[in-house]
């Protein structure tokens, strides 16, 4: 019989044994880093290379930090735009 973990994860979940709260882990660092892939993209599609502070400034948001960027990618009219605010 598995041992029973209870652990409060990101956003409130209780996982039930050490391997879900290791698997919710991992899909949440998978879906951390894809944001990032998306974000680090459209913010060179639109306003082209980025520097290596812009780039270390995205790669060290959290997932609504990095969700409010890329949907602020749409409206801003420049690069300092979509960061504003943060």
């Amino acid at each position: 019989m598995p041992t029973l973990v209870v652990d409060i994860g990101h956003r409130g979940e209780i996982y039930r044994t050490a391997a879900d709260a290791a698997r919710k882990n991992r899909q949440c660092q998978g879906k951390l880093e894809g944001e990032a892939a998306v974000l680090e993209r459209l913010l060179s599609r639109r306003f082209g290379p980025l520097d290596e502070a812009t780039q270390n400034r995205f790669r060290g948001a959290g997932l609504e930090q990095l969700e409010r960027w890329t949907d602020r990618i749409l409206d801003a009219p420049t690069l300092t735009a979509v960061f504003e605010g943060h």
